[in-house]
């Protein structure tokens, strides 16, 4: 007998729809798994058997035929256990088939007959959505994370005999419902907060003008002076996750296999590799493909704390996805592309030590020590940086004496009516929502200098040997700073702000 069964497979953050064709057939014996099967998809096999066993079903006799089709995409993981299983007992007349005609399976089978979460079932749901299908049977763990898709029956299971029954209309099993996706400040305010960070007003200035324009951040300054407790407050000032924003980062983080399988995802991510991070961890990769840390970041924040100290190629792989907002992994028996839009957070020491240009330590690094540091970074890199912060830290007294500054609720609402200002400028351009994305014409267009910023901004440029990248970073901060303003026209002040957030730039260390 012959019947199909639905599955999908996921292609970078995506899913595509899977047939799964079963035949059984007389003129000889086994499970034969054709159609670009993984080793994960070929093990289940065994899975199937013993789970078979211990569901009280007998596996066939005879010759089992099981086709994943479309033949020439690769199939992987282990999220063909179930529809390959319903499969087989469909062909066997043990399950109804008529209802898998419009339903999709995705699960894990254990050798005991439980239906295990699998990665990635957000893609898959969607993928069963836009096929026409109208429900999808999947682990009861995997339901709450399904049901967000909507216009989509999610029904969680326990078991492969569970399923069994259900298909075969001897239980009713209630649709799982999606749990309503809830917005930052309902959702409970955060750990940390800029409240908490006493003194460093213009850093705080700096990061506000980062979030509200989505321009990358490098900080230095000494070990102690605050740097990775301000980054790590940055997603506080950011803007709630939109509802498409929360449905792409959630996608991204269940083909990982980090979600938790409760729904969307309501906060932006905030990613911290560790300087050790491999090129292949850092953009995504592998045997088999996952996304990497810019990826696990998209919508949010990537901080990378002690910057010198990652390898130079794991730097250099930043140079892509910083310009582009993706990522391309390209292998010789794939090619994925994984969304990468960002906000990067660095931070550094000025030198191996940590104390050149201290105001009270002195710095035991030689000149040529100190170069051969800050040579580590290369200069197209801190090209593609925005905005160059320099963190010096604050005495015991001031720490003692300095009053509460601003909480982060004060300072998204500003962050928030800079970035609506961004979006009406540029509403009906694709990829476009902040300042920090605009391409070279858009930046003619929308900053426009009078004559006196043009003069400061050229005598800047002159005198401070920049690059014609920089020119255009330095005039989309500006543009930012004016937003956040509430001014249509940049201003002189807003170019001279801008130019002192370049201050660090290659050659310009002050060594």
């Amino acid at each position: 007998m012959f019947v199909r069964t639905h599955a999908g497979a996921l292609v970078g953050i995506d899913a595509v729809p899977v047939t799964v064709e079963v035949n059984i057939a007389g003129g000889g014996l086994g499970l034969y798994l054709v159609g670009l099967p993984d080793n994960a998809v070929k093990e289940s096999e065994e899975r199937i058997r013993a789970a078979f066993e211990n569901s009280e079903e007998r596996f066939s006799g005879r010759k089992v035929v099981v086709n994943l089709a479309p033949a020439d995409l690769k199939k992987e993981g282990a999220a063909f256990d179930l529809p390959i299983a319903i499969g087989i007992l469909a062909a066997m007349g043990r399950v109804e088939v008529p209802m898998l005609d419009e339903t999709m399976l995705a699960g894990e089978l254990s050798l005991d007959g439980e239906v295990k979460p699998v990665r990635g079932i957000l893609s898959l749901a969607l993928a069963a959505r836009k096929a026409g299908l109208k429900r999808l049977i999947l682990s009861e763990e995997n339901a709450a994370e399904a049901a967000v898709v909507g216009e989509l029956e999610i029904i969680g299971v326990k078991t492969l005999r569970q399923t069994i029954d259900l298909l075969n209309g001897e239980v009713t099993i209630a649709p799982a419902q999606a749990v309503a996706s809830t917005a930052i400040d309902e959702a409970g305010p955060y750990a940390e907060d800029f409240a908490d960070v006493k003194g460093q007003v213009h850093v705080k200035r700096a990061l506000e003008i980062a979030a509200a324009g989505g321009h990358n951040v490098l900080m230095i300054g000494s070990p102690g002076s605050g740097k990775t407790m301000l980054a790590r407050r940055l997603p506080t000032i950011l803007p709630p996750l939109q509802t498409e924003e929360a449905l792409e980062t959630t996608k991204i983080h269940s083909v990982a296999g980090l979600q938790r399988f409760d729904g969307l995802m309501v906060r932006r991510p905030f990613r911290a590799p560790h300087h050790t991070a491999s090129p292949v961890s850092l953009i995504g990769g592998g045997q088999t493909p996952r996304p990497g840390e810019v990826s696990l970041a998209h919508n949010g924040v990537l901080f990378l704390d002690e910057l010198p100290e990652f390898g130079r190629s794991v730097l250099e792989v930043l140079r892509q996805p910083l310009e582009d907002r993706e990522i391309v992994v390209s292998r010789a028996r794939y090619s994925v592309a994984y969304p990468a839009n960002f906000t990067l957070v660095a931070a550094m020491n000025p030198c191996p030590c940590g104390y050149y240009n201290h105001p009270t330590k002195e710095c035991t690094c030689s000149p040529g020590t100190v170069h051969r540091y800050m040579g580590r970074i290369s200069g197209p890199l801190l090209d593609r940086i925005d905005m160059h912060i320099e963190v010096t830290p604050i005495n015991p007294d001031e720490l003692q004496s300095a009053a509460e500054g601003e909480r982060s609720a004060v300072i998204r609402e500003r962050v928030m009516r800079a970035r609506e200002v961004q979006r009406r400028r540029f509403e009906g351009v694709e990829g476009v929502h902040t300042n920090a994305r605009m391409n070279s014409a858009m930046v003619r267009t929308y900053c426009v200098l009078d004559a006196q910023s043009d003069q400061l901004l050229r005598r800047a440029m002159e005198r401070l040997a920049l690059s014609a990248r920089a020119y255009d970073r330095i005039l989309k901060v500006a543009r930012t700073i004016a937003d956040l303003a509430g001014r249509e026209q940049i201003t002189a002040s807003d170019i001279a702000e801008a130019i002192g957030y370049r201050s660090l730039d290659r050659g310009n260390w002050g060594i």
